[in-house]
């Protein structure tokens, strides 16, 4: 099995602070993560409540990818199965970024950003 679940899907927002008063004020969801990831790149994720699918609210010209993430038990295995699909890759190779599950990214073939990370049993 490559995919395993939704893990989280993105909403491009104008101003993050902005998006986290909406979301969680007006919508009710919980704020789960706002951190730094690396100078100047601000990941902000809320999750409404009871949902195992998160909502990350970036920018539309932030460095990380504008997509649906997707779980898979082993990225490496995953990766290898969408190279041979002919799928063109974002990245040549799984990437393992201090304090992130190993992860990948690629577009369908109508041109939507898929992100695979991998989780820990």
């Amino acid at each position: 099995m490559t995919t395993t679940r939704v893990i989280s899907v993105t909403v491009p927002v104008r101003d993050q602070d902005e998006a986290i008063a909406f979301y969680t004020g007006v919508l009710g969801c919980e704020l789960t993560l706002d951190a730094e990831i690396w100078p100047g790149t601000r990941l902000v994720e809320v999750t409404p409540p009871g949902s195992s699918v998160a909502i990350l609210l970036l920018p539309p010209d932030s460095e990380i990818p504008i997509a649906v993430r997707l779980g898979t038990p082993d990225a490496d295995a995953a990766h290898a199965r969408i190279r041979e699909a002919g799928v063109v890759l974002h990245n040549g190779e799984v990437l393992r970024l201090d304090g992130m599950p190993p992860m990948f990214s690629f577009l369908d073939p109508d041109g939507n950003g898929l992100v695979y990370l991998e989780e820990q049993p």
